[in-house]
């Protein structure tokens, strides 16, 4: 397929969705000479972009339905504190993707999905520091500690199988097995109740809100126009070139578009030949002060409590909510994530915790995300990424400007044909 059909690469491009996704695929597109406008429905970072953990670990970046989670959903998915949540009442389309999350939590279906997902993990750390070279101002940082910690032996056990199969796979990811006491050598915070734990290598970690800041405030200096509280209702394909419409009646044409609107995708992509359901799994989080703030991301994988070190304080994130992305924050989350981590920290003040916020990662029921071309030649998708926005954001957008600007599609984006 050539560029844009017509052999030439788009001059003028909106990016609709100014997450970490939209905007590393705006500042892609300036690279190769395209001018591009992005808007958002809200502002910069305004979605899962901004209060998630942060973590860049293409070490563990796997397909999100695998068995072991289902078999954990089964259990415990009604109960408000469970860290895997699906409200009583679903509607058709959460049954719809719980149906098919099901269908693809089989370990077949995973060893396929992790093949998709390994030439990525490969090149990720790539993208952050072509960005970073190219004068980002926001940096990533080396984690020198990434304690995975866990009460007992037996708790350890789920993250070391998991981790032969990542292996198994054919992605190599470093890590040491230590005891509890060697753990708080290397991170006083975690308590005497932390039995074991697990020390990976190579990952990284960033402040989420401040680097998309960062990315955005680049593509601005490179000559973009950024346009939030802007909600586009509506993009159509005129042939020669494509309208972007919003709800405040901005009417103008591209020679293509980029939706990558996150849990919001699938409303404008479905006319585009895009079929797959795009659920919001909301994650929740807040930040607390320490005796001793850990000197890199610590994780308790038996409570899916994610800890990630942002300046003086420590963000505390969890839970995979299956809800409607625009339903409030539900306390009980909150509640729920501060009594997980509380026996398992210490010095952590989880009462005059402040900054809590709820975010909706856009996850597919085959944990795949959507990056490339739809029906239309004009219209490009970047969604669905699910827990994994952060950490492939910048791959995707610049893979996915490399499709739109020479028409030809990079062999790492051929598994996530957004029209599968």
């Amino acid at each position: 397929m050539s560029a844009i059909e017509s052999g030439s690469a788009p001059r003028r491009v909106a990016v609709v969705g100014a997450g970490m996704v939209g905007l590393a695929t705006a500042w892609f597109l300036q690279e190769r000479g395209v001018e591009v406008t992005v808007f958002d429905r809200t502002g910069v970072a305004a979605g899962a972009s901004w209060g998630n953990a942060g973590w860049l670990t293409p070490g563990i970046t796997t397909p999100l339905p695998e068995p072991a989670v289902l078999r954990y959903g089964l259990r415990a998915v009604l109960s408000p504190s469970s860290p895997v949540y699906v409200p009583p009442r679903a509607d058709a389309r959460l049954l719809r993707f719980l149906a098919g999350f099901a269908r693809h939590s089989t370990a077949a279906k995973w060893r396929t999905a992790m093949q998709a997902y390994i030439p990525m993990n490969r090149r990720a750390f790539e993208a952050f520091d072509a960005l970073e070279a190219a004068g980002v101002e926001s940096r990533t940082n080396e984690a020198k500690s990434f304690i995975a910690a866990y009460r007992t032996e037996a708790e350890r056990s789920v993250l070391l199988d998991e981790l032969a199969h990542i292996h198994a796979a054919g992605q190599e990811i470093e890590f040491d097995v230590l005891t509890g006491a060697e753990a708080r050598e290397v991170e006083p915070s975690l308590s005497d109740n932390i039995g074991a734990a697990i020390r990976l290598h190579g990952q990284r970690f960033l402040n989420p809100g401040e680097y998309v800041h960062a990315l955005g405030d680049a593509v601005r200096a490179r000559g973009a126009s950024l346009v939030t509280g802007a909600d586009v209702v509506d993009v159509r394909d005129e042939g020669a070139g494509v309208r972007v419409v919003t709800s405040a009646g901005a009417d103008e044409r591209f020679d293509a578009v980029v939706l990558a609107t996150g849990t919001w995708f699938g409303e404008l992509a479905r006319r585009f030949g895009v079929r797959t359901v795009v659920q919001a799994g909301r994650g929740y989080s807040f930040s607390v002060a320490m005796e001793h703030v850990p000197t890199g991301p610590v994780y308790f994988p038996a409570q899916r409590v994610a800890c990630t070190p942002l300046g003086d304080r420590l963000r505390v994130a969890g839970m995979m909510e299956f809800r409607k992305a625009e339903a409030p924050l539900d306390q009980r989350r909150i509640l729920a994530i501060a009594e997980a981590a509380r026996p398992l920290l210490r010095g952590a003040d989880l009462d005059g915790r402040i900054d809590e916020w709820v975010g909706s990662r856009p996850c597919t029921p085959d944990g795949l995300p959507l990056i490339g071309g739809t029906r239309s030649p004009r219209v490009f998708a970047a969604g669905g990424h699910g827990m994994w926005g952060i950490t492939l954001g910048p791959l995707t957008g610049q893979l996915l400007a490399e499709q739109m600007t020479t028409g030809r599609q990079p062999a790492e984006l051929r598994p996530f044909n957004p029209v599968r």
